[in-house]
C-alpha cells in the first residue's frame, strides 16, 4: 500500500475509533471510570488517540514530502495502540503490569515526531 494511503487509512481507522472511545468513555462507562477514579486516565487516552489520527491525516497529504513518512506513521501507530490502549485499560482496572506500557507507546509518539522533524530538516 503507498505510503500517502497507508497514512490516511490509519487516519480513518484511529479517528473513527478515538471518536468512539471518547464516547464510550463519557457515556457507557462514565460510571465505572469515576468510581474507579479513571475519568482522566481515559481522557488522556481518547486525547492522543485523536490528536495522532489528526496527525496522521496531515502525514497522509505531505507524505510526498516525507522522506520517512511510513516509519512516522508506524511510530505513531505503535504510539495509539501502547499509549492510548494501555491507558484505555488501566482506566477500566486492568492489570497492574500494564503501567510501564504507557511509556512504550509515549516514546513511539515521540520518536514520530523526532522523525518528522529529521526529515523537514534533511529537505531543506
Amino acid at each position: 500500500m503507498p505510503t500517502a494511503r497507508y497514512a490516511l487509512f490509519l487516519a480513518g481507522l484511529f479517528g473513527l475509533t478515538g471518536i468512539a472511545m471518547g464516547a464510550f468513555g463519557a457515556h457507557a462507562l462514565k460510571s465505572k471510570l469515576e468510581l474507579l477514579g479513571h475519568v482522566s486516565s481515559w481522557e488522556t487516552g481518547a486525547r492522543h488517540h485523536l490528536i495522532h489520527a489528526v496527525a496522521l491525516l496531515g502525514l497522509a497529504s505531505a507524505s510526498a514530502q516525507v522522506a520517512n513518512a511510513r516509519l512516522i506513521a508506524n511510530c505513531w501507530l505503535v504510539g495509539i495502540v501502547f499509549f492510548s490502549g494501555s491507558l484505555y485499560w488501566i482506566a477500566l482496572g486492568g492489570p497492574w503490569w500494564l503501567g510501564p506500557v504507557t511509556p512504550i507507546g509515549g516514546i513511539a509518539f515521540m520518536v514520530g515526531w523526532l522523525s518528522l522533524i529529521i526529515s523537514a530538516i534533511r529537505r531543506t
